[in-house]
């Protein structure tokens, strides 16, 4: 037998040192035309993120016209002074880029992804379309009929029913919160051309608006290209609308809404807290997850793996609307959809998880995963452009100072089980929840009505 010739393997790889990772820290600065401007250069990103904000809240909405502020923001990309809306399409398809808007209670927000090589040119078409947008009136026309033949796609949806059902017994019925955030049928049946131009006109000015820009940024003149694109719109100046207080009334209660014969019922339960202004915001944040934040939480564990009720039960805080003095908000919600014959037995569980949540408290492990998912993935999370642009847009949004999110991670790290049990169950007492079941009521009531988790009305599916 002839012996075989020896191999010599290459070395094997050896892990270096890990890196230390931090959210990134824009610079900022001013235009000279008043635009606010946060830029943030990120090596090797060749895809190049802005985010526009715009200070033309939903509350800024004038009576009976709920939805122009959404119109507005997609009649941004139809059409400019030197562009028709399908030439307008064509440059930023020839560019490479896309551009997005949309409103929500905060404001109107454009955003713009474009390759490094064409910056230039697409910078160009986001400035048309802020400084002089066409809003023809064929194409207002088309967009308001495009949004009232969603309304009735967003009326059959489970989870966007209940969304719609939450906001209005949690908010005052004239608080534009208690309404949906694109407008009804008989609001947005009265938007036309001039309602959209005069909404416009009244709230968007560079003076009060903020731009961030996010990429690779090696070798261009930023304050150049930004001069001669976004520093081209002119606005009259003015200050920034006062954020309206929050408030809400989160007594224990249930609301059926009525969808007969429904196999399974959709979830969602509500009320508001405090915003990221808050002391107690990291430790929220953290109980939060450990609660319903992903497959491994207490309430899939027990929901999901151990009775089979649901495919999966999640807990969550979004920001509604943020202000320095404390006097914005957020919701804290728990979602999920179950099947019609264990909708009481899996809401009578859920309100036993949130139970002993306050009498024996989180464990030390749980605290340690939801801080290894929250903050050890964070790099991942911001591998894009458009990941920290979105993010830093936010915290502008909410006013929030620039380092808000790097000290978020470091408090997440340094938070205790103790302090996250106290955030979750003060986030989610058992006797302050306005429960919302859409499903089929004549199964439902009355198991529903045994837990005594509070009233119990029905109201009819439109």
């Amino acid at each position: 037998m002839t012996e075989l010739a020896a191999m010599d393997f290459h070395p094997q790889p050896q892990a270096g040192e890990p890196k230390v990772w931090a959210f990134p820290a824009p610079e900022r600065g001013t235009l000279d035309n008043g635009l606010t401007l946060l830029r943030c250069h990120r090596p090797g990103q060749q895809v190049v993120a802005v985010e526009v904000l715009l200070d033309a809240p939903l509350d800024a909405e004038p009576a009976g016209l709920d939805g122009v502020a959404t119109i507005m923001a997609r009649a941004f990309s139809e059409g400019t002074d030197k562009h028709s809306a399908e030439e307008f399409a064509a440059e930023l398809e020839r560019c490479g880029a896309t551009l997005d808007a949309h409103a929500d209670h905060p404001g109107v927000r454009l955003s713009l992804e474009v390759p490094v090589s064409r910056l230039a040119k697409a910078l160009g078409l986001l400035a048309d379309a802020l400084r002089a947008p066409a809003f023809a009136d064929s194409e207002v026309e088309r967009l308001v009929r495009n949004r009232l033949d969603e309304i009735p796609h967003e009326l059959a949806n489970p989870s966007r029913r209940a969304a719609k059902e939450l906001s209005r017994e949690l908010f005052p019925a004239d608080s534009r919160m208690s309404r949906p955030r694109q407008g009804t049928e008989e609001t947005v049946e009265n938007i036309d051309s001039a309602a959209v131009r005069g909404f416009y006109e009244k709230h968007v000015r560079p003076a009060t608006a903020t731009a961030v820009v996010v990429g690779d940024l090696t070798g261009i003149d930023l304050d150049a290209l930004l001069g001669d694109t976004l520093g081209s719109w002119t606005g009259s100046t003015g200050q920034p609308r006062p954020v309206p207080p929050v408030t809400a009334d989160d007594t224990g209660r249930v609301v059926i809404v009525d969808r007969p014969g429904a196999v399974q019922t959709q979830l969602l339960i509500g009320r508001i807290g405090a915003d990221r202004h808050a002391r107690v915001w990291p430790a929220q944040v953290l109980g939060t997850y450990c609660l319903g934040g992903t497959l491994t939480s207490r309430l899939d564990r027990v929901l999901r793996e151990e009775k089979g009720y649901t495919y999966g039960v999640r807990s969550f805080g979004q920001v509604l609307m943020s202000a320095p003095d404390g006097s914005g908000a957020s919701m804290l919600a728990i979602s999920g959809s179950i099947d019609t014959p264990n909708t009481g037995p899996a809401l009578d569980d859920l309100w036993k998880v949130l139970r002993t949540l306050a009498e024996g408290g989180l464990t030390d492990a749980e605290r340690d995963v939801a801080v290894q998912n929250l903050v050890g993935v964070a790099p991942l999370k911001y591998e894009t452009a458009a990941a920290v642009a979105s993010t830093l847009a936010d915290q502008v949004e909410q006013h929030l100072p620039d380092d808000y999110q790097a000290t978020l991670y470091q408090q997440l790290a340094a938070t205790g089980t103790v302090e996250a049990t106290a955030a979750v169950v003060n986030a989610f007492p058992v006797d302050r929840l306005v429960t919302v079941l859409v499903g089929d009521a004549a199964a439902i009531k009355e198991p529903v009505e045994a837990l005594g988790i509070g009233e119990v009305k029905v109201v009819t599916a439109e």
